[in-house]
């Protein structure tokens, strides 16, 4: 008898014509600073640098977010809705989730990322282990559009709790981030829930190693958008003209990654465009902002979240934050 567990149930929310996204890929190459915003990263490649990055000692964010997890795994579950739905946004490889797995009983769990047939397959790896509890993967570009209102279940026992960790948010700027925080409120309702993770201010020599890696993941992890960008404006960019570089933005409170172009080259974007770079000018592929906890706490209370709970390490160095709408 066959009793291999079925394949979790996978919804594509990304709109069927690509044409705008990939007009958004080109504007923010043909400005004058040229930019890549950094959803682009993440295709089978990026995924798995991306995972083995997290692993690196010098990237402390998600080694000193699982702690905080884990130091307070009692208090955070307490305060969890019970038998709430579960819902992953940015999944990837779906650890974070299936750690959590240990301490919390959701009634469902629902992973969204825009790489799906990862999601795919790592929700099969929980759906595993974790026979009864249905999982449904959502393909969605939620940075843009985030609308789950038909897939939730409508159960006023069973109220959504948004997980949202490794200091994602901080790739955004404050309108930015309050447009998303305010698009998760609207699937709230009165009892729904915020978990998410803030990156906090620290050392600089701390946050610089955490993008530049010894072993030179985060230069592959950077450097592999090129290739994104290749498939999907049949552009020529040659990755080995290129150099990867993070720094610190002090003014901002934010880390920015950089393609440095090491020569002076001509890159062809598509059939009809066309972009020059000198030798020294770069691309940016990612901020990455770093919060205060009472600045971190603002940014929650005015996207609507006023009721709000936080857990840190012994340094200081990561937040996380379960947060909630009015009663």
């Amino acid at each position: 008898m066959n009793t291999a567990t079925p394949l979790p149930r996978l919804e594509n929310l990304l709109p069927p014509d690509q044409a705008k996204e990939k007009q958004q890929l080109l504007d923010g190459l043909m400005q004058s600073q040229a930019s890549i915003n950094p959803k682009f990263f993440y295709d089978e490649i990026g995924c798995q640098l991306f995972t083995r990055l997290c692993e690196l000692e010098e990237y402390y964010p998600t080694r000193t977010e699982a702690g905080i997890l884990r130091h307070y795994a009692g208090e955070i579950s307490a305060a969890l809705r019970p038998q709430a739905q579960w819902v992953d946004l940015g999944c990837g490889d779906c650890s974070k989730t299936r750690s959590w797995l240990q301490h919390f009983s959701p009634s469902r769990v629902i992973g969204v990322d825009i790489a799906g047939d990862y999601i795919r397959a790592c929700l099969a790896n929980i759906a595993d282990g974790y026979p009864d509890l249905e999982c449904v993967g959502v393909i969605s570009d939620f940075t843009r559009r985030l609308d789950l209102k038909d897939l939730l279940a409508e159960d006023a026992d069973s109220p959504p709790v948004f997980f949202y960790p490794g200091s994602s948010i901080g790739n955004f700027d404050r309108n930015q981030a309050l447009r998303l925080l305010r698009r998760i409120l609207e699937h709230c309702g009165q009892r729904g829930q915020l978990l998410i993770g803030a990156d906090l201010v620290k050392p600089l020599p701390v946050m610089e190693a955490a993008y530049n890696d010894s072993q030179g993941l985060t230069a592959a992890f950077n450097l592999n958008v090129l290739r994104v960008v290749n498939r999907l404006l049949q552009a020529d960019f040659n990755p080995d003209a290129f150099e990867h570089s993070a720094v610190y933005d002090a003014r901002n409170s934010r880390i920015e990654m950089r393609l440095i172009a090491t020569r002076p080259q001509t890159v062809r974007l598509g059939s009809s465009a066309v972009r020059q770079f000198r030798r020294g000018e770069y691309i940016i592929t990612e901020h990455s902002h770093k919060y205060t906890p009472a600045g971190f706490g603002l940014l929650l209370a005015e996207a609507g979240f006023p009721r709000q709970q936080m857990w840190t390490d012994a340094r200081g160095w990561f937040g996380i934050f379960l947060a909630e709408p009015d009663a």
